[in-house]
C-alpha cells in the first residue's frame, strides 16, 4: 500500500516547506490539501451537509492557498505527488484555474494530481456567485473548458453555462494529455456517472461501505465505455490499517492517504515517524 498523507494546512500549522520535506525524506507518495476560500460566520450549512454535524472545526476558516502551499511544496521536493484534496472548483474562475493547474504541473515536473468536488457549504459558494443546485452542471463545464485550454493550440469551449472564445494560453501542463482528475468524496448515482463522464480517479473516504462502492462505480464505468482498472482509487483519509488494507487490495486498491492534524511541526513530525513503519521500503 502506498502512503500519502492529507491534512488541512493553515497558519497556525506546519508549514507547508518543512512538511513536504519531512514527507519526502521518509518515503510517502503524496501530499494531499483541502480548501475554503472563507466561512461565513452564519453558519447556516451544518459541516459537510450532514444535519446533526458537530462544530465545524476552525482549520475550516484557515486553510492556506491550496495552489501557492502546493508550489511552495514542489519547489524543495524532488518525486512527492502534490495533490489538491479537494479544489471546490465551483467557487472559481475556471480560465485562471486551468492556468494554476497546468503552472502547478510545470513548476512540479508533472507531479501535480487535479482532485475536485462539488462542495457542501451553501452560503460560501453564494458568495462566489453560485447557486447550490446549479454546482454539478457548472463543474462539468468548467472540467471541459479547462481540458480545451489544456489540450488546443488554440482553445475553445461551447457550454450551455460558459463560452470561451477561440483563445492561446499557456503553459501547457507537462502530464498528457492533462494531469489527472480525482473526484472527491462520497458519491452516488450522479456523481459516478459524473466520474465516468470526466475524471480519472476517485478520493472515497474509508468506510465499510466501499467495497459495495467500488463495484458500483466499475459497473458505471463499464457502462460508459471506460477501462475500470484504469481508474485510479486512492482512498482518502483515515488511519493505517493493514487488515482493511487487504480488503482493498483485492479490488484493485493500493494507495491511501493518512489523516494529519492541522498542528506545527512539533506535533505532526512525531506522527509522521509513527507511520513510517506502515511505508513500502
Amino acid at each position: 500500500m502506498k502512503i500519502g498523507a492529507c491534512i488541512f494546512l493553515t497558519d497556525q500549522g506546519i508549514e507547508p516547506t518543512r512538511l513536504a520535506e519531512e514527507l519526502e525524506t521518509r518515503g510517502f507518495e503524496a501530499l494531499w490539501i483541502p480548501e475554503h476560500s472563507h466561512i461565513p460566520a452564519s453558519r447556516l450549512s451544518p459541516w459537510g451537509g450532514r444535519a446533526g454535524a458537530p462544530p465545524l472545526p476552525e482549520e475550516y476558516w484557515r486553510t492556506l492557498d491550496s495552489f501557492v502551499a502546493l508550489g511552495a511544496a514542489a519547489a524543495v521536493t524532488d518525486n512527492l505527488i502534490l495533490g489538491t484534496g479537494i479544489t471546490l472548483a465551483a467557487q472559481r474562475d475556471p480560465i485562471w484555474l486551468a492556468k494554476e493547474v497546468a503552472t502547478l504541473d510545470v513548476i512540479s515536473g508533472g507531479r501535480f494530481q487535479f482532485g475536485i468536488g462539488y462542495g457542501w457549504n451553501k452560503e460560501e459558494m453564494a458568495q462566489h456567485g453560485v447557486a447550490y443546485g446549479d454546482r454539478r452542471a457548472l463543474v462539468a463545464e468548467q472540467i471541459g473548458l479547462m481540458k480545451a485550454l489544456w489540450t488546443q493550440e488554440e482553445a475553445s469551449y461551447q457550454g450551455e453555462i460558459l463560452t470561451l472564445e477561440p483563445s492561446w494560453a499557456w503553459p501547457k501542463p507537462v502530464q498528457q494529455p492533462h494531469p489527472p482528475i480525482y473526484m472527491g468524496g462520497s458519491a452516488g448515482p450522479k456523481t459516478f456517472a459524473a466520474m465516468a463522464d470526466f475524471c480519472d480517479g476517485w478520493l472515497p473516504f474509508p468506510g465499510r461501505k466501499l467495497v459495495g462502492q467500488v463495484e458500483s462505480l466499475r459497473e458505471v464505468l463499464r457502462e460508459a465505455g471506460r477501462d475500470p482498472s484504469a481508474f485510479d482509487i486512492m482512498v482518502f483519509g483515515g488511519k493505517p490499517d493493514p487488515e482493511r488494507w487487504g480488503e482493498w487490495e483485492e479490488m484493485g486498491i493500493n494507495r491511501m492517504g493518512v489523516w494529519l492534524p492541522p498542528a506545527p511541526a512539533e506535533v505532526v513530525i512525531p506522527l509522521l515517524d509513527g507511520y513510517r513503519q506502515f511505508i513500502p521500503g
